[in-house]
């Protein structure tokens, strides 16, 4: 690996000229990943690819009429301190948001990086160089910028916004908010009856735990099998089975670890009070993601509570 100071007028043209490419080919990665679902902002991408393009062929045309045919291969991570950019299978899933700041980020980026390159090189016609590859990205930038207000109306963004909340609300919201119920409300059952049962806190305890970790396999496998995303939109089956075991699991375990304390009184009080922040929880999301008022959100989730408690209690005390 070498110092970017190092390099000859030659060797930073065909790095040049490889980063272009690069950055086109990522623009054309994202845009084939967005298309399905925004296809405004797809659009963008396929222009900045273009736009990469066009840019890459200018750069070739110089590099040859200074240099001749033969482009030495250079990449970004052959230069110490050269930015280095992730291919899109790297990277997480990004939000639309991200996406659409991204062509602009990765301009400003590079165009810092010339300048700053520019500034500490001592040789005029590199610094020349880099001044003008910083110009050309700053360009790329406002082109970034038009094509954002041509092909993203107001109107457009806002489907857009809607799209991915949507998506977000079906591949975890959904699948999150199953778990917690489930583990919340079906395990009060069992806890509360061993509780009341034995008036041991240790055996609610256990029972909790077996339940919870019960609850959190069985709800993983149901969701992930129910499902695979093909048709219906909520995304890989693997990731919404994880999401409704692991909350299942911390629903149940959240009013099951008071019983760790030996004291059954002080155990039960602040089993109860979990239970009310679980169920309050509960209820904030369904108001907040599921289009549900808040006050029949409370009622309904407080009346499905109660019951399950109900039925423990009475059970255990039988």
């Amino acid at each position: 690996m070498r110092n970017f100071s190092e390099l000859s007028e030659r060797e930073i043209l065909a790095l040049a000229i490889g980063a272009e490419e690069e950055d086109g080919r990522i623009y054309m990665d994202i845009a084939e990943s967005l298309h399905a679902d925004f296809p405004g902002s797809a659009k963008v991408f396929f222009d900045m690819a273009a736009e990469e393009s066009e840019h890459r062929r200018r750069l070739i045309d110089l590099f040859q009429e200074k240099f001749g045919d033969h482009i030495p291969l250079i990449r970004r991570h052959d230069v110490r301190g050269f930015l280095h950019r992730k291919t899109l299978w790297q990277l997480p899933k990004p939000s639309i948001k991200d996406v659409r700041k991204l062509a602009e980020s990765m301009e400003v980026e590079t165009a810092r990086f010339y300048r700053l390159a520019a500034s500490r090189s001592s040789d005029p016609s590199i610094r020349k160089l880099l001044g003008d590859l910083a110009e050309a990205e700053a360009g790329h930038e406002r082109i970034a910028d038009q094509l954002t207000e041509e092909n993203l109306p107001q109107t457009v963004v806002s489907h857009e916004d809607d799209t991915a909340r949507r998506n977000f609300v079906l591949r975890y919201i959904q699948p999150g908010l199953a778990g917690l119920m489930d583990g919340s409300v079906s395990t009060l059952a069992p806890v509360f009856a061993a509780a009341f049962a034995t008036d041991r806190p240790q055996d609610a305890f256990i029972v909790g735990i077996a339940a919870s970790l019960g609850a959190g396999i069985s709800m993983a496998f149901a969701e992930a099998l129910s499902d695979d995303g093909s048709l219906t939109g909520r995304g890989s089956p693997i990731m919404r089975g994880v999401i409704t075991g692991v909350m299942t699991t911390l629903g149940g375990i959240g009013h099951t670890l008071p019983f760790l304390i030996p004291d059954f009184r002080i155990a039960m009080a602040l089993a109860v009070g979990v239970v009310v922040i679980e169920l309050a929880v509960i209820s904030w999301i369904r108001a907040h993601y599921m289009d549900t008022s808040p006050v029949r959100a409370a009622m309904q989730v407080a009346l499905g509570g109660a019951i399950v408690f109900g039925v423990g209690i009475l059970i255990g005390s039988s």
